[in-house]
């Protein structure tokens, strides 16, 4: 059954963006099924290659993984609302401002997030983001004209915006730039194969799946070489500027989820390992006295892969949450 975080990603990814008129758009699974992120259907990708600028209106709350002029005007009070943007691992999001008419002085407000932000939960994390959290926001009734297009650090980003005055609202362009190293990233699929790569950069850099998933690591290059371990608390990659780890929780802050392994040294081969939590991440760890690289793939996990227990597998984590 879904869990509690999965249950707000559907409501987030799909109920809103699955209403009537819009299922040509959007290729919508079952919303009682575990598959919270929407999917481009290639209709409207190849009508769009001709060049033509996607429109449509926005609703409170609402989800877009396409580039395109999107508009929302108030049909009456709206207090808590948030559009959530996605790209491909290797795209950045830039929100352009074309249009806004907002009360600022009467409370309304219209503020982009570096990143996703959920019950108070970020991606990225604090410990991975350039930025410092009060740096991550930018407040269009603090800025106005002086910041009128925001760039995000990764593959996501979001609004917030309140608005009193129904007919008031504002328009955005939201445009993809490719981003070379891609370092914190949200998957948009159950499934994929990923290479991440850290050129010799102070950093740490999270892939985050919000599925159950079977990940299979097929090769790693760190800058040394060590050992592998399961995390305990005397054991793990401390102390080692350059490593890997996996972690697994119900939540969407890499900084408050569980450590499940380390990888601390280079390897070609295999080392695969099935994570039944809400949400799976890999992250890296970079000191950046090296080029550092990993290649992984995964696939959502099945209740029949439940049941092959230790079977190729370093360890298995939070079943009890499928």
């Amino acid at each position: 059954m879904p869990s509690a975080f999965q249950f707000q990603c559907l409501f987030v990814l799909i109920f809103l963006a699955a209403s009537k008129g819009e299922t040509r758009y959007l290729e919508v699974r079952d919303a009682g099924e575990d598959e919270p992120f929407l999917l481009l259907s290639e209709d409207l990708k190849r009508e769009l290659s001709a060049g033509q600028i996607y429109r449509r209106s926005l609703r409170c709350i609402d989800m877009l993984s396409i580039e395109g002029q999107f508009t929302f005007t108030a049909d009456q009070r709206q207090l808590h609302c948030a559009t959530f943007f996605i790209g491909e691992p290797e795209e950045l999001i830039t929100i352009e401002y074309n249009f806004v008419n907002i009360d600022c002085q009467g409370g309304d407000f219209l503020k982009v997030f570096d990143g996703w932000i959920l019950k108070g939960e970020k991606f990225p994390s604090s410990l991975d983001h350039p930025l410092t959290t009060s740096q991550r926001y930018v407040d269009f009734c603090e800025s106005g004209n002086i910041q009128r297009s925001i760039r995000s650090s990764q593959n996501v980003a979001m609004i917030f915006f309140r608005i009193h005055q129904p007919g008031n609202g504002f328009t955005v362009t939201i445009k993809k730039t490719t981003n070379l190293f891609p370092c914190n990233v949200i998957s948009q699929t159950p499934s994929g194969r990923f290479t991440m790569v850290i050129p010799h950069q102070h950093r740490n850099c999270s892939f985050s799946i919000i599925y159950p998933v079977v990940i299979k690591i097929s090769d790693l290059i760190l800058g040394h070489l060590n050992g592998l371990f399961l995390k305990k608390p005397s054991a793990g990659c401390a102390g080692v500027g350059d490593f890997v780890e996996l972690l697994g929780g119900a939540g969407l802050d890499p900084s408050k989820m569980f450590p499940l392994a380390d990888l601390c040294h280079s390897f070609h081969g295999s080392a695969q390992m099935k994570i039944g939590c809400d949400n799976t991440v890999l992250r890296m760890v970079s000191s950046g006295k090296h080029i550092n690289r990993v290649t992984f793939e995964y696939h959502q996990l099945d209740l029949q892969e439940t049941e092959r227990r230790k079977e190729n597998s370093i360890e298995e984590f939070c079943f009890p949450s499928i």
